[in-house]
């Protein structure tokens, strides 16, 4: 996994790791596997042109020394793991630049940025990416044509580097009680940049501390005396040719995380900095050189960037799981534990159906976590299109999907991960498995970019507005067609299609109890507010409701009219996984269906025996499965899922990898140990 030992070499060369030996488990696993992987693989990269570009664009990447690690980051210091991951990024994105001039894609960009090629290269977090994940971004979608013109050419030769400073010390999500302020005076035609209380200082934008220059800063906008909210302006932070901080820049960084420790996240406050008054972001809202505030046409065009993100996030859960039901399903290929049949040999643990359990749900959850990415992804760029051309009917429709799909993806997926990781036993427990490290990363989204619950509030919200509409008879956009008070669900038949319609059906209830109690609140005498806030836990399990709805509804969508090219041994497989996720579900909100969809018990014992069913039918394909997601092992990164299935020989490798193994005897024996094993008492 790695390019040297830090400390000896395997003690005994039997155990060493043998090139192009592949356990014979994991040979057997492939043999009966009913598809051919390489036709899902295609699939799943869009084509095989598209299959090609990845594996070059790999290639090109993974085949370069300077890109690989000598030692885990896991081994280095906090600062060391710093100077290693911004070394490595400079130089991945110097090749991007060679990339993109050679006819390079946007592919590129989210592979690198987001995706398991960039989490592979920059295991730790990389201090580069919000330049181009949200710095460049939000130049694209709030400056004006000039203001493009100058910044974004230098922005994408990295002449500046920037990041992304909204949240605050005190502030999260609720970006409209941000304290920094802009205020402009005229006399100068500058805005003057201030933190004006300690909860006021910028705190977690990724490259902050000692990397970017330059910030998109978000501030609440002052002119004229009167407050006109929160509005972007660029802000240099520090100087261009010493990289010192800027007169009145106050900057560093916030010191070790559960993990991502590489992308020196920062806090940053101003003592009154001027910045010009064109370096405030005016796509939409402007201030004038006398001061005129003028207005944007809508408040909700500021969020396009956020929005952006939170698209990317659905597409990177996808791709984490993927590493980590790859890592899971080789290794329970390879463990053999126990006696199922006293006197026989130890089986596989994948026979055992608890393991099964754990981990072939989660399968199927890459692919409907896939499904549902790209289905948002595509409504992002059709959106975004529109609202370039003044239409900005079907903004609030991606906003709610995009809050609820977030929340829902990083929610389900720190919990698959987890589960990953305690599959594996003890061994998924140590760093050299990638599974803590992925786990790290991962949980990480719960909080950035829209901590869940306020995702799923916000949802609600466009829920309770869609069901007064759905009353009053107006016309319903389809992700919440359901709604439709004319709707007639029909009868529970113990199918995949009564499970998807049956997520419907719980929605619809769920948000119908959310409106009616939010009513009875307001007849009480209550506030909307406080009735609001105590229908918040039910408002938050409708939006999780309508969000499960929809992935549901996508994924089977996806099964019986997208999968039509394919052959019908694939298609039998992928109808398996859909179904699996379905019922999976369908089980953890038993009392939902029951609540909502009038199943009755027996329904319930037949969908039980079927997910059963369906795990024992899933199983000869497992490792097929994970295969077909193609990931090389420098993506995988782990002594548990290497595609050889040599683990543990790379266990006893990675242990060697340790500086206290590096002398027979440590320093410390004579320190310390010695002193109390001759002590008389």
């Amino acid at each position: 996994m790695f390019g040297r030992l830090a400390g000896k070499q395997v003690p005994n060369k039997e155990y060493a790791v043998v090139p192009g030996k592949v356990n014979p488990d994991l040979q057997n696993e492939r043999k009966k596997c009913t598809f051919d992987t390489l036709e899902l693989t295609h699939f799943l990269d869009g084509g095989v042109e598209k299959y090609k570009d990845r594996k070059e664009r790999e290639n090109f990447f993974l085949s370069d020394p300077e890109l690989m690690d000598d030692v885990p980051p896991e081994l280095m210091s906090h600062e060391d793991q710093y100077r290693n991951g911004l070394k490595k990024a400079c130089y991945l994105f110097k090749k991007l630049k060679e990339l993109r001039e050679n006819g390079g894609t946007i592919d590129n960009y989210r592979q690198l940025l987001g995706g398991s090629l960039g989490s592979a290269i920059l295991k730790d977090g990389n201090p580069l990416a919000l330049h181009y994940v949200m710095f460049i971004p939000t130049l694209m979608g709030q400056g004006t044509p000039d203001q493009c013109a100058y910044w974004i050419e230098k922005a994408w030769d990295c002449r500046v580097i920037g990041t992304y400073a909204q949240t605050e010390l005190g502030h999260g999500t609720f970006i409209r009680g941000l304290e920094t302020t802009a205020t402009y005076n005229p006399k100068t035609q500058q805005f003057f940049l201030n933190s004006p209380t300690l909860t006021s200082y910028k705190w977690w934008p990724g490259g902050l501390g000692q990397t970017a220059n330059y910030a998109v800063v978000v501030a609440q906008l002052y002119t004229k005396g009167e407050c006109h909210g929160i509005h972007p302006f660029i802000v240099q932070l520090r100087d261009e040719k010493t990289h010192r901080p800027m007169p009145g820049v106050i900057v560093g960084e916030i010191g070790p995380k559960l993990g991502m420790n590489a992308t020196n996240n920062g806090f940053l406050a101003f003592k009154q900095v001027p910045i010009p008054r064109n370096q405030m972001l005016m796509k939409n809202a402007q201030v004038l050189p006398d001061g005129t505030y003028v207005k944007s046409p809508s408040n909700k065009l500021t969020y396009g960037t956020m929005m952006f993100v939170r698209v990317v996030i659905v597409q990177d859960m996808a791709s984490y799981l993927a590493k980590a039901v790859t890592i899971a399903v080789r290794y329970s290929a390879v463990r053999r534990q126990s006696e199922m049949v006293p006197g026989q040999s130890e089986p596989q643990i994948m026979d055992y159906l608890t393991q099964m359990y754990k981990l072939f749900p989660y399968i199927a959850t890459v692919y409907a976590l896939k499904f549902s990415a790209q289905w948002l992804w595509n409504m992002y760029n059709d959106v975004t299109a529109k609202i370039d051309a003044g239409d900005l009917e079907l903004l609030p429709e991606l906003h709610s999907i995009a809050c609820c799909l977030k929340a829902v993806s990083t929610a389900d997926t720190a919990t698959a991960i987890e589960t990953c990781r305690l599959s594996c036993g003890g061994h998924g427990y140590m760093a050299c498995s990638n599974l803590p490290t992925t786990y790290g990363n991962v949980t990480a989204a719960s909080t950035y970019e829209g901590e869940n619950t306020v995702m799923l509030l916000q949802t609600a919200r466009a829920l309770m507005k869609a069901y007064a509409k759905a009353q009053a008879g107006e016309q319903l956009s389809p992700t919440v067609e359901y709604l439709n008070r004319n709707r007639k669900f029909r009868p529970w038949s113990n199918t995949v299609d009564s499970v998807v319609e049956g997520f419907k059906q719980i929605a619809a209830g769920k948000v119908a109890a959310c409106a009616l109690s939010l009513q009875r609140g307001v007849e009480s005498g209550l506030s909307s507010e406080e009735t609001w806030n105590r229908a918040s836990v039910q408002l938050v399990d409708a939006a999780e409701a309508h969000c499960r709805a929809f992935i549901t509804d996508r994924h089977l969508d996806m099964v019986r009219n997208g999968m039509n090219e394919l052959s019908p041994a694939l298609r039998e497989v992928m109808a398996q996984l859909c179904d699996l996720y379905c019922v999976f579900w369908a089980l953890k909100r038993t009392g939902d269906f029951l609540q909502f969809c009038g199943i009755r018990g027996e329904d319930v014992q037949k969908l039980q025996d079927y997910q059963n069913e369906l795990l024992v039918q899933i199983r000869p394909n497992a490792v097929g499965l994970v295969d077909s997601f193609d990931l090389r092992d420098e993506i995988i990164s782990s002594a548990l899922g290497s595609y050889d299935g040599q683990v543990y020989e790379r266990l006893l490798q990675s242990a060697m990898l340790s500086p206290l193994n590096a002398k027979p005897v440590h320093d410390s024996y004579g320190a310390s140990l010695s002193a109390l094993l001759r002590a008389k008492y």
